[in-house]
């Protein structure tokens, strides 16, 4: 039943983007001059997937993980087992995404980087909820298990990698706070909120939204991304808001805020806001789903794969890499037409 599913979604998705209207994009004016969009052709087979865009000079092969929630800790987390109890026991067993067998994160993410080393590819991006707290020995093994595998890596935040629950302070200083205490050696240097990677001419732009919220210099830098006209593809661990889709959260949301924020008890934070969405999240979401250059976007959170379809554009999200998920991702030039 779930195949039939995601073929049935497939044709949708396909058939959308095969209206004139929708992701075969058209030669346009704008203020600044003639600019082509990028043309987007996508296939979608759990859990590979094929992006294809004459934008796309060479083949690259991306593998995509989110949400491990290693639990791991040591004797360095005593002082703060009050605040990680519950997380700790949430993720210690898990049953595979494909077959259904017994396993646990730490395996999963091996075997995930092991097949990504074996099948030859040529970065990994790690979206978030890597750990399910700050934990010292988790974001230890975090390195030793990606520095082993010899791919080149890249890493953003998730809302539970720097959240030890109960612990006082908004959203912002305490994502500050861990991202400097623990979370840091991940980023290898980079800026945390957001920083872009040239994978063979396709933009990787990595953002930080595990607060559910941008920040004006992630809006800059994404309008940077865009101007530039390169093809780049989105990497965050908070999806996009995309209408239909069963959660109440995604970035640019209408409808997010407090009163649909039914989990800040259980994880003992504070609550979403009332106000929902800031100005700067709608600028962000509006200047995204409009960009020519796009070729994707790719988000955690969820624990499940998904794809929507906005403005003719695929916005992926991924299984959690805790049950063994992850996407296998082929970015592609353009195939060439028969007579």
């Amino acid at each position: 039943m779930k195949s039939k599913f995601y073929v049935a979604l497939l044709s949708l998705a396909l058939g959308a983007l095969l209206t004139p209207n929708a992701a075969h994009a058209k030669q346009g004016n704008s203020k600044r001059g003639k600019k082509t969009e990028c043309e987007v052709i996508f296939s979608y087979n759990i859990p590979s997937v094929k992006i294809y865009s004459a934008a796309v000079k060479d083949t690259t092969r991306l593998f995509v993980i989110s949400d491990t929630h290693l639990w791991l800790s040591d004797e360095r987390e005593e002082p703060y087992r009050a605040n990680s109890k519950r997380m700790a026991a949430a993720y210690n067993r898990t049953s595979h995404f494909q077959t259904g067998k017994p396993t646990n994160p730490e395996e999963s993410l091996r075997a995930t980087v092991d097949l990504a080393k074996k099948n030859g590819a040529d970065v990994i991006t790690l979206l978030g909820d890597m750990v399910s707290y700050p934990s010292e020995r988790g974001v230890e093994l975090v390195q030793e298990i990606m520095n082993a595998a010899g791919i080149p890596w890249y890493y953003t935040c998730g809302n539970h990698d720097w959240h030890y629950e109960g612990m006082e302070g908004d959203r912002f200083t305490l994502r500050d706070t861990w991202r400097k205490e623990r979370l840091l050696p991940l980023f290898s240097g980079k800026n945390p909120n957001g920083y872009v990677v040239d994978v063979n001419g396709v933009q990787l732009l990595i953002l930080d939204t595990s607060t559910y919220d941008v920040l004006p210099e992630q809006l800059a830098l994404t309008k940077r991304v865009i101007a530039s006209g390169k093809p780049f593809i989105l990497m965050m661990h908070i999806p996009l808001y995309a209408p239909g889709r069963r959660v109440s959260y995604g970035i640019g949301n209408p409808n997010w805020g407090a009163d649909n924020d039914g989990g800040y008890k259980i994880e003992r934070r504070e609550q979403w806001p009332a106000e929902g969405h800031s100005q700067t999240d709608y600028e962000f979401y509006e200047a995204v789903i409009s960009a020519p250059n796009l070729l994707a976007s790719f988000s955690g959170h969820v624990h499940n794969n998904g794809v929507d379809i906005i403005k003719g554009k695929p916005h992926f999200t991924v299984e959690a890499n805790a049950k063994g998920g992850y996407y296998e991702v082929l970015i592609m030039p353009m195939p060439a037409k028969t007579k």
